[in-house]
């Protein structure tokens, strides 16, 4: 490990880009940091208790959300806009086949399509979130000027983020969107260190359930990085084909088929989901009447930590089954695989392949939703062990024990690895 940080040290472009990428970091954890006028502080963090989903969304600002930051949508509007990107790809033949057809030129006009997307989803997001920090007393009521501005601020900020990204994907290293998401996760990081040691000195029994909890915390991890790398490999083998005087093709190779082909998205899906229905039961359940008991009872029912997560748990499986169907499909593999003369050995090429692939998808997809319907569930799991096991309820640590944001952690910090260790093996190439 340490060798390879000094041959990072040694390597003056690699080191450079290492330093890009943590300069961007400092920048956007200063635009966190810098609120909107107009808040109440004490209504801000009364609110982020009371309504769940949105300290889940402020996890992946990095606190700029319940900051009320000028970045407080983070890079949400631009995420939200690649995945309806993806679907209308899906749904519009002409968009198809500017993905497909026409290369990297394609893939770049859809990117753009993206990035103009995501002007109109922050507007529109926060909009929203105005007017429902207005009507829960957490910032003064404002005019329609004022709302004009705190909108193009708002739009700005994702702007900004998403201008950093891709200067990170374009002069560092890894994906900057992605990188990005990881730094807002992990910001908390520190405050939580200091909370532990803070807590430790006061009760020095919490020592055992910060032990535990790093326990579970490592064994965690490990299981997230075998299924994030796990897959099938399915073999390929491709037709000899004469040429002239010469022989081409007749290789084997292998297709490989991700135990978790949908990443994060299923459990994101699943978050906005489930706590709608609470969210709504909140505003109805001061109207009164029939309407008012209705909305107490679903808001009770919701509240209920079992139910809460056997609803997340059986959402993130079946969204992992429909994310999955919408961008891979087994017919299209088959069809490129038989223009191109490959086959699977044993299998015929065309609709017996997109059938065996299809076969070979369902069970496979059915261990990746396991895994991720029990990652979305497993901070409950854990706070509910930690404390019955020690007696000490521990709050810091949230991004490590579950969820989207460890599978975001993991990933990213593999691909940047693996994006490092390239760049490494590349500069040995060269000395030769």
């Amino acid at each position: 490990m340490f060798s390879k940080i000094a041959q990072i040290y040694k390597i003056k472009e690699l080191r450079n880009k290492i330093l890009f990428v943590l300069g961007i970091f400092v920048v956007f954890r200063l635009a966190a940091n810098i609120p909107m006028p107009g808040i109440d502080p004490e209504g801000m963090r009364a609110f982020f208790e009371d309504f769940g989903v949105f300290r889940f969304a402020s996890a992946f600002t990095g606190g700029a959300l319940d900051r009320f930051s000028i970045v407080m949508l983070g890079l949400g509007p631009y995420i939200t806009a690649v995945i309806v990107m993806q679907l209308l790809t899906m749904v519009f033949p002409q968009l198809e086949r500017l993905q497909k057809e026409e290369g990297e030129a394609g893939r770049q006009k859809i990117n753009q399509y993206g990035r103009l997307l995501t002007i109109p989803f922050a507007l529109v997001q926060g909009y929203g979130m105005l007017a429902l920090f207005q009507n829960q007393g957490v910032i003064e009521s404002l005019g329609p000027m004022a709302t004009v501005n705190a909108l193009i601020t708002i739009a700005a900020g994702t702007v900004f983020l998403m201008w950093l990204g891709e200067l990170i994907t374009e002069k560092g290293i890894g994906n900057g969107v992605s990188l990005l998401i990881f730094a807002g996760i992990i910001a908390d990081f520190p405050i939580n260190t200091f909370n532990m040691i803070a807590e430790i000195r006061d009760h020095p029994g919490a020592i055992q359930a910060y032990i535990l909890l790093f326990l579970m915390v490592f064994s965690i991890i490990f299981g997230v990085i075998l299924f994030t790398e796990a897959r099938r490999n399915i073999p390929v083998s491709y037709a000899k084909k004469v040429r002239g005087t010469k022989l081409y093709g007749g290789s084997s190779t292998y297709l490989p088929l991700n135990l978790n082909p949908a990443g994060v998205i299923p459990i994101i899906f699943a978050f906005s989901l489930v706590s709608l229905p609470s969210i709504a039961a909140q505003f109805l359940s001061r109207i009164g009447g029939i309407i008012g008991r209705i909305a107490n009872f679903m808001a009770g029912t919701l509240d209920n930590l079992w139910v809460f997560g056997l609803l997340t748990f059986i959402l993130v499986f079946a969204f992992t089954y429909f994310y999955t169907a919408i961008t891979f499909d087994p017919k299209n593999v088959a069809d490129n695989l038989k223009k191109m003369g490959g086959f699977i050995p044993g299998i015929r090429p065309g609709e017996p392949t997109s059938k065996f692939l299809a076969h070979i998808l369902n069970r496979t997809l059915f261990l990746g939703g396991l895994f991720l319907g029990t990652v979305a569930v497993l901070p409950w799991i854990i706070r509910g062990l930690i404390q019955v096991l020690t007696q000490t309820a521990i709050q810091d640590f949230q991004f490590l024990i579950g969820g989207a944001s460890v599978l975001i952690i993991v990933s990213v910090v593999l691909e940047t690895v693996k994006q490092i260790n390239s760049q490494l093996q590349m500069r040995e190439y060269e000395t030769f």
